[in-house]
């Protein structure tokens, strides 16, 4: 009797320890195609409050699951969610592996702007993704900057603001380029004194990636990014070495020259940009004045990479470059002014950016991020008899920290901007700025079902002098079905006042009175609505459309006016600016052939403006399109149109339309390819139509520019893939 209650005590046992290993469920979560673990899966017991998440190994543990038949779903942003029915208690317990498929076929596009790491599908957030491709196809057309990266994009207008040495700035759905922040690996370095020569002295070969936020975007990035955000992605390094170089000739006596250099080993990693471009002045009207300016340029930017551990990564960075471009009176450029020939304008500037990025992943998948920059820029401004110049410094400092809480992808953090300019040789008033801001934010992402995924984010933003902005954002996207998807988001943000506008460009700040501190600071509200569609036609062809519309609205704005006294002052006009309308993309892809089509319909007004109120130098209609033959690691080669219709000046007359026609090619013999590309062939340019430059010679007046002053241009090179 005795042995048999010992015997029953050790069954029981058997039994109970058996149960509650059978009511425990293991697994091993992996990407389907790397066969790595995928941190911070989710798994979860459909119908209970059951949940987990695998640490960076993408192991997963849950306990103490009820009896019976049980689905298990398996999720994790990008990818397909998987489902599993067992029956508990198990009998076998042993780890169970699970493999995660990547859900869109786009899915190596990754989008960083959002802070998510979400594929560009899965985001709710619209992003467009100007991908490496694309990019290695306009650096055929103009190596030695990012400026026709973003020329051919929809909705997107880079505009001049100088007829003799050609600086730009970026305008988003109308509105100016201070409303449009420029980033480099989400750093922001580039805007204030520094802003209209930003894109020039970014060079693309480093480039993998170019993501443009379209709307109000200071939830995410702070002040500024009321029209949108532009963030040029450079490359990681890789463990097989790889090294590029472009060399480039244009028939407008320009040279280009870039290198890049990466590699990755076990501690320790580097990128390496060089890059040099030289242009001899330009007059291609024989007017006596230059399209394109004498230009000397050089860059270096080396990024070395510290992986600490498993899961931390150091990244130290430093971008050098140094600039002139002097153009004007091309006898003055030659040495040979008089009294007749005396015109002459000289940008020449220096930047040094330095920035630490460390990154950490715990061990439950979480992640922190910590950023820091310091940038520093030096310009000086030069035309007879007025010289404006000085100093800009700035520092970014931004913390976020990442974790998924069930189908939650949490983001907190905060930031700090200090921005201070100094000029050189200040005159009676002085027009020194300092702003600084401080905020905090957080952002919640989680797939609410199979078909709605939500992004909502809520910014308190600080500044020196113009108060505390609260700052919301919100974007859901729908999967209406495996072809047709929805997006839509709305956000707030806000400007600080500062004397580097266009207009005060344009002027070269001569004559502009400092902004002081009693404007108020612009406040913007807005969203966009899309849709989207993939399909195809037969066997053959497949195509998606995307139909976009936007709308944002800026109150109390900020405008430059003479006063009276041969000066010029900003002031909050009473009214807004309001920019609507919509975007229309079409792609098409039939064997080796690529078109792409867009249409962009820009409304936007002022109120303060007379007449039609429609703001200057923007086409209401724009068409942007491009064909292209391509066989991978073959040749490639097509043909792009674009089209602009009528221009409002400052006096209120129209402009003509302007229509321009490119042609590139490009073949590829192993490692090295020979590219020409012939752009603007039918030498469209301001300067066939009417007069850009009026006298008096000496001291020329230069019209407004709303197309080409170069036209047409022929290049060509040679790149080398090592």
């Amino acid at each position: 009797m005795h042995r048999v209650f010992i015997f029953a005590v050790i069954l029981c046992a058997a039994v109970g320890v058996f149960a509650q290993d059978g009511e425990t469920l293991r697994l091993n979560i992996q990407d389907s195609e790397t066969k790595k673990g995928v941190a911070a899966a989710v798994v979860s017991i459909k119908g209970t409050a059951l949940q987990a998440t695998a640490d960076e190994n993408g192991k997963a543990e849950l306990k103490n699951i009820p009896a019976g038949e049980q689905t298990i779903e398996i999720f994790s942003p990008g990818y397909k969610k998987a489902e599993l029915k067992l029956t508990f208690p198990l009998a076998d317990s042993s780890v169970k592996n699970i493999l995660l498929a990547i859900e869109f076929e786009a899915g190596e596009v990754t989008i960083s702007s959002t802070r998510t790491g979400r594929e560009i599908e899965a985001e709710p957030t619209r992003v467009e993704a100007i991908d490496e491709e694309e990019i290695d196809e306009k650096i055929n057309m103009r190596p030695g900057n990012v400026s026709m990266v973003l020329h051919e994009s929809t909705g997107i207008q880079v505009q001049q603001t100088s007829a003799t040495t050609n600086t730009q700035s970026v305008r988003i759905q109308g509105l100016d380029g201070r409303y449009t922040q420029i980033l480099k690996d989400g750093f922001p370095a580039y805007g204030g004194f520094s802003g209209s020569l930003s894109i020039l002295e970014i060079p693309p070969l480093d480039l993998k990636q170019v993501e443009v936020i379209k709307g109000p975007s200071a939830t995410l990035f702070g002040g500024g990014a009321i029209a949108g955000v532009v963030n040029f992605i450079t490359k990681d390094p890789s463990e097989k070495p790889v090294t590029s170089l472009i060399l480039n000739q244009t028939s407008a006596l320009g040279t280009d020259f870039s290198i890049f250099n990466s590699q990755k080993f076990t501690r320790f990693g580097y990128t390496l940009l060089g890059s040099a471009n030289y242009q001899r002045r330009y007059d291609v009207d024989d007017d006596d004045f230059t399209e394109l300016p004498d230009i000397r340029s050089v860059g270096f930017s080396p990024k070395l990479y510290f992986y600490l551990g498993e899961r931390t990564t150091l990244t130290v960075g430093n971008s050098t470059s140094y600039q002139t471009h002097k153009g004007g009176d091309v006898f003055v450029l030659s040495g040979k002014a008089d009294n007749f020939h005396q015109y002459f304008e000289q940008n020449k500037s220096f930047r040094n950016i330095s920035t630490f990025n460390l990154d950490h992943i715990f061990t439950d998948g979480s992640r922190v991020n910590a950023k820091q920059s310091l940038a520093f820029f030096s310009r000086d401004l030069t035309t007879p008899g007025y010289a404006f110049g000085g100093r800009q410094f700035n520092s970014f400092t931004d913390i976020s920290y990442w974790k998924t809480v069930g189908k939650h992808s949490l983001i907190f953090g905060g930031s700090a901007v200090y921005d201070s300019f100094r000029e050189r040789n200040p005159g009676v008033v002085p027009r020194d700025e300092t702003s600084a801001a401080f905020g905090g934010f957080i952002q919640d992402t989680v797939d609410l079902n199979e078909k709605v995924s939500l992004e909502a984010g809520f910014r308190v933003e600080t500044t020196r002098d113009y108060g505390t902005f609260a700052l919301p954002r919100v974007s859901m996207l729908f999967r209406i079905s495996d072809k047709l998807t929805s997006r839509i988001g709305f956000g707030m943000g806000y400007k600080t006042p500062t004397m580097f506008t266009e207009e005060a460009e344009e002027l070269r700040f001569r004559n502009v009175l400092a902004v002081g501190t009693d404007l108020k600071a612009e406040k913007s509200k807005g969203g966009t609505v899309d849709l989207n569609y993939r399909g195809s036609l037969g066997e053959n062809v497949g195509f998606s459309v995307n139909q976009m519309f936007f709308y944002t609205e800026i109150t109390d704005p900020i405008v430059l006016r003479p006063n009276g006294t041969g000066s010029y002052t900003f002031s909050n006009a009473a009214s807004r600016i309001i920019s609507k309308g919509f975007e229309t993309n079409g792609r098409f892809e039939y064997g080796i052939a690529k078109l792409f089509i867009g249409y962009t319909f820009t409304d936007a007004k002022a109120g303060y403006l007379p007449g039609t109120r429609r703001l200057t130098l923007l086409p209401k209609h724009k068409i942007n399109s491009s064909l292209v033959w391509e066989k991978h690691e073959s040749f490639k080669t097509g043909v792009e149109f674009y089209y602009g219709s009528r221009q409002t000046l400052d006096d209120r007359t129209l402009t003509r339309n302007s229509a321009e026609v490119g042609l590139f090619g490009e073949k590829t013999f192993g490692k090295f390819s020979l590219f020409i590309n012939a752009e603007n062939i039918f030498d469209e340019r301001q300067g066939r139509y009417t007069q850009v430059v009026f006298p008096p010679h000496q001291n020329p007046i230069f019209a407004e520019l709303y197309t080409h002053t170069e036209g047409r241009i022929f290049n060509g090179g040679i790149k080398i893939r090592l």
